[in-house]
């Protein structure tokens, strides 16, 4: 029994023993072949990237990109190679890309949410990187310029445990790519701005735009989606920025995303229609649409004053003119049409021209 007990409480450390002897064994039978172990586990390696190429490649229709020196990405019926995958065969809608160093540098992008902005920047990035290892790539043709670096400002992340807040670490981000940025880096960059302030965003997203597309301070290819319309005005204003919006089908009060960039922009957002796609209650997006109507109507009425005045104000003087249209676009809102019987809309225009005399 003794023996027996001896061989029991013994056998866990004869075991490790026999398994770090024969570890040794195998690892002195290495040491002297590791050169050709390493060799070949790296053409094993390069073999199995290079048929998981040609297996996608094969399947999903992809095409031999031509790789060279000249700053231009010319892609035709370009696609998003994981996006494409996850939808039915052939519904994926193709969009073309030019960029180059000189007339179509940075490229303007605007649409609604929801609309493909995201999916289309990513795809050109995605597309540009596949080519540079070596892979074909998803579209019908593809002529890729080498870029020395990618950037990309996407999406929204707070990082908390650092005390930064989401503006804070976009803002970060932004300047990493303006520090490091050059005339041969590929740029993508999301709704710049969003996370403060409206006047804020949109002078800071102008100003990245300006710098960017300097060719002496950057001059990086770039695709730039945003919701400030007003810097569709850069077009006329900077040479080798080029705008671009997302078509969109006004089907009544609905929108069906075509998900095709076109040339030209776009001053609709359709934030309304797309919170009503979102599932937000009719009540809610029926009054954010006449709120909507009503501050695009003072903005209009405000911004052709604010024409008139600066031409007309004498130095000195205060016009009164704003403050008058600022009283009518509220009582024209507090007027109930489906009420207003035609003398009354009569009356109501003899008052407003009085007011406005």
């Amino acid at each position: 029994m003794k023996n027996l007990e001896n061989q029991i409480l013994g056998a866990e450390e004869r075991v490790i023993n026999l398994e770090y002897n024969a570890f040794v064994e195998i690892r002195e039978e290495i040491e002297g072949k590791i050169k050709r172990i390493q060799k070949s586990a790296e053409v094993i390696a390069t073999l199995d990237v290079l048929c998981s190429f040609a297996v996608v490649a094969e399947d999903m229709n992809y095409v031999e990109p031509i790789v060279d020196n000249n700053g231009e990405i010319d892609i035709k019926d370009g696609r998003h190679p994981v996006i494409e995958k996850m939808l039915p065969s052939g519904s994926f809608v193709q969009n073309d890309t030019y960029l180059n160093q000189e007339a179509d540098r940075l490229a303007i992008i605007t649409g609604p949410n929801m609309a493909g902005k995201s999916t289309y920047m990513r795809q050109v990035a995605l597309i540009t990187l596949m080519a540079q290892v070596g892979s074909f790539v998803p579209a019908s043709y593809a002529k890729i310029g080498v870029v020395d670096k990618i950037f990309t400002r996407v999406g929204a992340s707070d990082d908390l445990s650092m005390g930064q807040s989401t503006f804070m670490v976009e803002m970060m981000e932004v300047a990493t790519i303006l520090k490091n940025a050059t005339s041969n880096s590929l740029v993508i960059l999301d709704e710049i701005g969003r996370g403060t302030s409206t006047y804020d965003g949109l002078s800071i997203a102008w100003a990245v735009a300006e710098y960017i597309a300097d060719k002496e301070k950057s001059g990086a290819k770039t695709l730039f989606a945003t919701h400030y319309h007003e810097l569709t005005e850069l077009e006329d204003k900077l040479e080798g920025i080029k705008n671009y919006s997302i078509a969109v089908k006004e089907k009544g009060e609905d929108i069906i995303f075509l998900r095709k960039i076109v040339s030209g922009g776009t001053d609709e957002s359709y934030g309304v229609h797309v919170a009503r796609l979102a599932g937000v209650p009719k009540e809610v997006t029926k009054r954010a649409n006449e709120i909507l109507r009503s501050l695009e109507r003072k903005n209009i009425l405000n911004g052709k004053e604010l024409e008139k005045q600066s031409k007309k104000q004498v130095e000195g003087q205060l016009d009164m003119g704003n403050y008058k249209l600022a009283e009518l676009a509220q009582e024209i809102d507090k007027i109930d049409l489906n009420q207003l019987t035609p003398i009354d809309a009569l009356n109501t225009l003899v008052k407003i021209k009085e007011k406005m005399s």
